[in-house]
């Protein structure tokens, strides 16, 4: 790689200086993007294995998402919620017409769509129960977002430090384990919370009849369903929604972000009958929800993620990301689980290497790849949706390369 320019370093320094220390960028600065591609200001190359955490799903700069951003951008940038503007009719039309759903909230992010979901449980509960039922359960090991509810009904306690004293209301429930939910569940409980794929806590998926049994409890005790597809909506895991995995199961409540807006902020909270109506004039809000130019982009994400080519891509291309690994795996025994759906990939290092995840980021990076952890022990993959048989060819040629480097310092 090319060493870091004045003007990188002189850039570095200033965000180190001026940013909040809340995150710890890498020393690069990304300059520029195509496809699954994108190029430093130093002029390195990479093969963008994160896509801004599951945002860039259709790669950099796609000529249809740039056509909307540019029409849109020349006619309206932003309207108040007082008014309709065509493009977030259209979209919320849309998503009703493929989905479960009969109404849409647009908001601008993933955190703020599942505190709109929060909100909207317990809004709902009050309008028809006893106060007494306003209990959300979520799952060990699941990540909402960094709001303070949001924290909150993220089951992991490093993210809760510091943050208290932290909203009630919420129990946690351990994932994959339908005697665990079953025992807990009750007539005190509003609504329940589940990643169908869980993200941040470590690329794992709900098992083959989880979310069904969960369908039947939240039937059985006048719950509502609410799944957060956040990271694995989108056609991430090789369908809409990664709860389409196990037929028959139709949530009440959907959350969706990241990808919708192809690059662009958005969240969107989808209602089903159930909840229909829950959130009448005046009990929620969002300036920006429902902007025309990020709505109009989004329009355009959402065909491109409904595409069955598209979603026949992501299922090829992933089993061949795992396949690759798995194969690496049985010569250099560095990680003792590699799972997911579609493209996401989760690849959990052996006990002897607990901790070392970041380790591996580092190194992918220094080959070319830019990649994610899920915590400090599973390397994370969320390739674009539109990556080429080329594109994976080669980012598993420096994937491999990079593997056996760290393996060769550290076995």
């Amino acid at each position: 790689m090319v060493a870091g320019t004045s003007n990188t370093e002189s850039l570095v320094r200033a965000g180190q200086k001026n940013y909040v220390p809340n995150y710890a960028p890498k020393p690069i600065v990304l300059d520029h993007g195509r496809g699954a591609r994108v190029w430093d200001l130093d002029g390195n190359e990479y093969l963008d294995l994160s896509t801004g955490i599951a945002v860039n799903a259709f790669g950099h700069q796609h000529p249809e998402l740039l056509d909307a951003f540019m029409t849109q951008g020349q006619k309206l940038w932003h309207a108040s919620n007082i008014y309709y503007v065509e493009p977030a009719v259209r979209l919320a039309e849309e998503i009703v017409e493929a989905t479960f759903a009969e109404q849409v909230f647009f908001c601008n992010s993933g955190g703020e769509a599942i505190e709109a979901a929060i909100k909207l449980v317990r809004k709902r509960s009050s309008l028809h129960f006893p106060e007494t039922k306003r209990e959300i359960i979520t799952f060990e090991g699941s990540f909402h977002g960094r709001t303070l509810a949001a924290v909150t009904a993220t089951a992991q306690p490093k993210y809760h430090e510091g943050f208290e004293p932290l909203p009630g209301g919420f129990s946690y429930c351990a994932f994959n384990d339908p005697g665990a939910i079953e025992a807990m569940i009750s007539e005190q409980t509003c609504a329940v919370m589940v990643e169908p794929v869980q993200g941040e806590g470590g690329i794992t998926p709900a098992r083959q009849g989880f979310l069904g049994h969960l369908r039947s409890l939240c039937d059985k005790h006048d719950a509502l369903l609410v799944f957060d597809e956040i990271q694995c909506g989108m056609s991430r895991t090789g369908k809409l929604f990664g709860y389409e995995w196990e037929p028959g199961v139709v949530p009440d409540v959907v959350t969706m972000a990241k990808a919708l807006g192809g690059g662009l902020p958005i969240g969107a909270l989808l209602v089903g009958k159930k909840a229909a109506g829950a959130l009448p004039f005046g009990s929620h809000g969002s300036t920006f929800g429902g902007n025309p130019v990020v709505t109009a982009v989004a329009r355009v994400a959402l065909r491109l993620a409904r595409s069955p080519e598209l979603q026949s891509n992501v299922v090829t291309q992933g089993e061949r990301f795992r396949s690759s690994l798995a194969g690496l795996n049985e010569e250099l025994g560095l990680f003792k689980d590699i799972r997911g759906r579609g493209l996401m990939i989760g690849a959990e290092l052996v006990d002897s290497y607990t901790g070392k995840a970041g380790e591996l980021l580092d190194r992918c990076t220094e080959y070319g790849l830019l990649v994610l952890v899920a915590g400090p022990d599973v390397l994370r993959l969320l390739p674009p949706l539109t990556i080429t048989d080329e594109e994976t060819h080669t980012a598993i040629e420096r994937l491999e390369r990079a593997l056996r480097s760290w393996s060769a310092e550290n076995g």
